[in-house]
């Protein structure tokens, strides 16, 4: 697949085509096969930018799968999420004519269960799935695996060059994510399939470690709580993998800034309506 030159451009002529947003990256590999990953904590003006790339789908060539990679997400904007689902709840018919099966891949944890239940919220006419292994939901969407497995190799170069952070950090948060009580250095390179050595040399390659990737973690994963339950402070605290309340907050705070409450607070406010896609 080859760059597109825009969003007209790539709206006009996508596929065997590809087009990276700030948080997201589209390709149409082929008139039966497209797909998007979507990483980070896409914002609204983020997920408007989204939307009017999708539209590409909607007026597609021939009818196509479709594979939906949301494995990279970390924390949700509500409002983000609100316009999105709104946007595909107000086309779904449109979709329908269209799509004629859909995998989504979700992330494990928490933000797992966020993911999987979008399609909840849609009760889309099309088949539909939700996997945690890539090659699974190609395999569903009916790609044979000599083409699935080079097409996989290239949307991963993809998503490291767009969003600038190695495939050893990318898999070691991976792990982490649902394993943070009692995460340790040994039980997650076994998991990585490497030796600790080898993952603290490849860690201090790219100028971090493992404590500081599992604190970066542990704080994301806390911002989900955070924003998406009514959970209080010290289960959290718990659920993150700290051994106490004080150690949470004092940890949050190096991070992020602020305390976890006041950071609940600002944004758990009541998010206004997401106006109307044009």
């Amino acid at each position: 697949m080859r760059s597109a030159d825009g969003v007209d451009d790539y709206l006009r002529d996508p596929i065997g085509r590809y087009l990276i947003g700030d948080c997201f990256l589209h390709w149409y590999a082929s008139a039966g096969l497209c797909g998007f990953v979507l990483w980070g904590r896409p914002t609204e003006s983020q997920a408007r930018r989204l939307i009017q790339v999708l539209d590409v789908e909607r007026t597609p060539r021939a009818p196509h799968a479709s594979l939906v990679d949301a494995r990279w997400l970390e924390v949700p904007d509500p409002t983000a999420f609100a316009l999105f689902v709104k946007y595909m709840q107000q086309r779904e018919r449109e979709f329908a004519s269209s799509v004629v099966r859909q995998a989504l891949l979700r992330p494990e944890g928490l933000m797992g269960a966020t993911v999987g239940g979008f399609y909840s919220l849609l009760s889309p006419s099309y088949p539909s799935k939700v996997f945690t292994d890539a090659m699974e939901a190609m395999a569903w969407l009916g790609q044979p695996e000599a083409q699935a497995t080079p097409l996989l190799a290239q949307i991963q170069q993809l998503i490291n060059e767009a969003t600038g952070q190695s495939p050893v950090l990318q898999e070691l948060h991976r792990v982490l994510r649902p394993r943070l009580v009692n995460a340790n250095l040994a039980d997650t390179a076994r998991e990585m399939g490497m030796s600790e050595r080898t993952l603290q040399r490849r860690l201090k390659e790219t100028g971090t470690s493992f404590q500081a990737e599992l604190n970066a973690v542990q704080v994301r994963t806390a911002q989900t709580l955070l924003m998406e339950t009514d959970m209080k402070l010290t289960a959290v605290a718990v659920e993150v993998g700290c051994a106490s309340l004080q150690h949470f907050s004092s940890l949050f705070r190096k991070l992020v800034g602020e305390s976890p409450s006041t950071w609940r607070d600002q944004h758990r406010r009541t998010a206004p309506e997401p106006a109307d896609t044009p």
